[in-house]
């Protein structure tokens, strides 16, 4: 009996070996491709991207090969990239979509596959769904070789991260950043996000101090890469040991993170997001409305209160939150 392929609140994740499989993710390729064709939108060509889990590079292979099978073009990372540098990509390569193989945080044991829509945000529930039909549906798998996509021009692998950082020097002022004289401590969790910030902020008065920056598929010394307090000991230890004026931390696929202020007190999610928000009504002087998940922080129904905004709150998970935002 073929194994059921669901998507959760970002993506299909499951067992390496066990349910993750490279049949099944051939399956659930073969399913994407049907669901492009009947969106209309194939020729526009699939991005393709991976972590550093054990075999995402080989399974992001298999998803290309069954695109070129359908005669989806795709683009194929180079490298193992963040989530938030390959989604950008679909705009950029103005892509159908975007196929993650990541299971984010997850432990070591799991892997996963995300698809990024047209947007190049999290799929909706409606979206969702209709992939999981689709996945249903499909038919025989259809694959050409790596070497003959190549060939044919139907797998063509790209760097993602020039377009990426263009855009972020676009929005964020990195040479105010670069001159701050910070010291900042970041643990990259043996994951995706390795190297990103040193490259973006170090090379003037502020240094930048990584670690964990390598690839390491089974994230050795915490039970996942998720960037909360119990798995980030060592950058923790590192703060108190004096000098960094923050630390920073990265999930598996470093679309989330975490953060350790001066005095090495982890700062949780709902208090960075509150934080963020904040900085946004009183510094920025945004008066936008404030879409939040049922477990976020009530500081931030404080926040709009105060300031006189909107607060929308949405289930969990960005194919909620997303919609909404838009």
């Amino acid at each position: 009996m073929a194994t059921e392929i669901r998507f959760g609140t970002d993506g299909w994740r499951a067992l390496i070996a066990e349910d993750f499989t490279f049949e099944n993710v051939a399956r659930c390729s073969q399913g994407l491709a049907d669901y492009l064709k009947t969106q209309g939108i194939a020729g526009k060509g699939l991005v393709v991207g991976y972590d550093t889990r054990f075999l995402s590079r080989e399974f992001a292979e298999t998803v290309a090969t069954v695109m070129a099978g359908n005669g989806i073009k795709a683009y194929l990372s180079q490298k193992a990239a963040p989530t938030p540098v390959v989604s950008f990509n679909v705009l950029h390569h103005q892509a159908a979509g975007a196929a993650i193989i990541t299971a984010s945080h997850n432990p070591a044991n799991w892997n996963g596959f995300k698809f990024k829509p047209e947007y190049a945000g999290s799929a909706t529930q409606e979206i969702t769904d209709q992939l999981e039909s689709a996945i249903d549906e499909a038919g025989p798998v259809q694959h050409i070789s790596l070497t003959s996509a190549r060939d044919e021009g139907l797998i063509v692998e790209f760097d993602p991260d020039p377009p990426y950082i263009e855009r972020i020097n676009e929005l964020i002022d990195l040479p105010a950043i670069r001159n701050a004289g910070l010291r900042v401590s970041v643990d990259a969790m043996f994951g995706a996000g390795a190297g990103y910030l040193p490259r973006l902020i170090s090379g003037g008065s502020t240094t930048v101090d990584e670690i964990n920056g390598y690839r390491n598929p089974a994230f050795p010394g915490m039970e996942q890469p998720e960037p909360i307090a119990h798995n980030l000991t060592t950058l923790i230890e590192n703060i108190k040991a004096g000098g960094p004026s923050v630390g920073l931390a990265m999930d598996g696929d470093a679309d989330r993170v975490g953060v350790v202020d001066e005095n090495g007190r982890f700062i949780t999610t709902l208090e960075v997001f509150s934080l963020l928000a904040l900085y946004l009504l009183e510094n920025k002087g945004d008066k936008g409305a404030l879409v939040k998940g049922v477990t976020s922080s009530m500081m931030l129904n404080r926040l709009g209160e105060r300031y006189g905004v909107d607060v929308h709150e949405m289930n969990v998970g960005f194919k909620y939150i997303g919609p909404r935002m838009s």
